[in-house]
């Protein structure tokens, strides 16, 4: 078991600092703290848990140029994109915290004979498990509706970015009651033995395979969880398609955040009678991105980290070996990087079944609307998935997918409010809005007759 974390640079592969590792006897210690702290959070009120979080706004606006920079460092995110991950933090947590105060309020219902009073009550200690991708971001994401619905939170954030991740806790960490949030630092070991402590809630995003081991071991005890798992969302652009436009989101949603996004397009479906035209278009767009290796006001930066990138291009060599045909990709790869990677494949492909989670596009024809939908469909995943053409003609194509979020002529991002939603093995639960915000509370009814 490892007694020391070890952050690198992703640029460098330089240590930027080696962290040691939480006990592992200490986690069920942590988890009863965490309960001990439990009634006297979940006394207060909705409003009054909200003005505590709403402290820590301003240690996080004043930071946010630090952890912007450690976010860059241990993940390799330009520090464009950092700065305004860092700065999403701190601009949107007060509108986020009062909308939970609203979805989390009690609720009446009735009819003539009863009246029923819904409350979202705390389930007890949650275990937030949170990924490297978007390391405070996705901390932001978990803990504070956790918080808000009244439970006491054990985090442990990825040991990718351990930096970034207890940078963003001890902002709330100063704000909140003793042992109301509190940080495990390690790897899968400590994640493991947080899942197996005594908690009652577990949020989790991360790989199907870790999502699938969490499932087996919450089981015995019937523990809640939220999962966010992998993806691998499909682009159908169709016959009746804005090609300029398909081809300006293909380009930007493969390759943002080196396509280390779950949201990410790794399997494109073009109309056979416009293909032609949108592959040249895409092709152009791949080409304007500007990467410039080892610095960090790239548009690109490096993966996360060695284990990642050998696995982007474990599937890249593998396809290319199976017959893929390459449209796009530079002669050489720099040290820590996978640049854009255009490739025309075959379904059979283990890059078309497997989540890729790397700057790579693929794209494969197809002759009509039904071969699409059974194409897109043929997947294990269903995150997102994304349609073009005429608005109703996109409809028609869309309601017959199995994604749980669809994006017709855009992404599959939803308004504000909209829960972010999974269907199949790529999630159990979801995360936002009031449906999402109610995953991380018990619903209890109370109901009085009327006289």
């Amino acid at each position: 078991m490892t007694q020391t974390l070890v952050s690198r640079s992703a640029y460098t592969g330089d240590i930027l600092e080696e962290i040691r590792c939480t006990p592992l006897d200490q986690v069920d210690a942590m988890v009863a703290d965490a309960r001990r702290a439990l009634p006297g959070w979940r006394a207060l009120s909705l409003q009054e848990r909200a003005d505590c979080l709403k402290q820590a706004i301003p240690e996080l606006k004043a930071r946010a140029a630090d952890i912007a920079g450690l976010i860059s460092a241990e993940m390799g995110k330009p520090i464009s994109n950092a700065m305004s991950e860092a700065n999403y933090c701190h601009s949107t947590l007060a509108a986020t915290l009062d909308g939970l105060v609203q979805s989390l309020a009690p609720r009446k219902i009735e009819d003539a004979h009863t009246e029923t009073t819904l409350y979202y009550d705390p389930l007890g200690v949650c275990a937030a498990i949170t990924p490297w991708n978007f390391p405070v971001s996705m901390i932001q994401w978990m803990v504070i509706p956790a918080l808000m619905a009244g439970n006491t939170v054990v985090l442990k954030a990825s040991e990718c970015t351990p930096l970034a991740g207890r940078a963003y806790a001890q902002a709330l960490q100063a704000v909140l009651p003793e042992n109301v949030l509190q940080l495990v630092e390690g790897g899968k070991d400590h994640g493991r033995a947080l899942v197996n402590a005594n908690v009652q809630l577990i949020a989790f995003t991360g790989s199907r395979r870790a999502g699938q081991q969490i499932l087996a071991d919450a089981a015995p005890q019937f523990k809640r969880v939220i999962l966010e798992l992998g993806g691998k969302d499909p682009l159908i652009v169709l016959d009746d398609a804005d090609i300029e436009a398909a081809a300006r989101l293909a380009a930007t949603n493969s390759f943002s955040n080196c396509g280390q996004v779950c949201v990410s397009i790794e399997r494109i479906y073009v109309h056979e009678s416009v293909a032609e035209k949108f592959e040249q278009l895409l092709l152009q767009n791949t080409r304007k991105i500007e990467v410039r290796p080892g610095d960090n006001a790239s548009e690109m930066g490096p993966m996360v980290a060695d284990f990642q990138r050998r696995h982007v291009l474990g599937q890249i060599e593998e396809a290319v070996a199976e017959g893929a045909e390459v449209m796009h990709m530079p002669d050489t790869m720099p040290d820590g990087y996978i640049l854009p990677t255009v490739l025309r494949v075959k379904d059979t492909m283990r890059i078309m079944r497997e989540e890729t989670f790397g700057p790579v596009a693929c794209v494969r024809r197809f002759g009509t609307d039904e071969e699409a939908i059974t194409l897109a469909n043929d997947s294990i995943y269903g995150l997102g998935a994304v349609v073009f053409g005429e608005k109703g003609h996109a409809m028609q194509v869309a309601r017959q997918l199995d994604a749980g979020m669809i994006g017709i002529n855009k992404s599959c991002h939803g308004a504000n409010g909209s829960p972010w939603v999974g269907a199949k093995q790529s999630g159990y639960g979801y995360h936002g809005g009031a449906e999402g915000d109610h995953q991380f509370a018990q619903v209890r009814t109370v109901s009085i007759g009327k006289q």
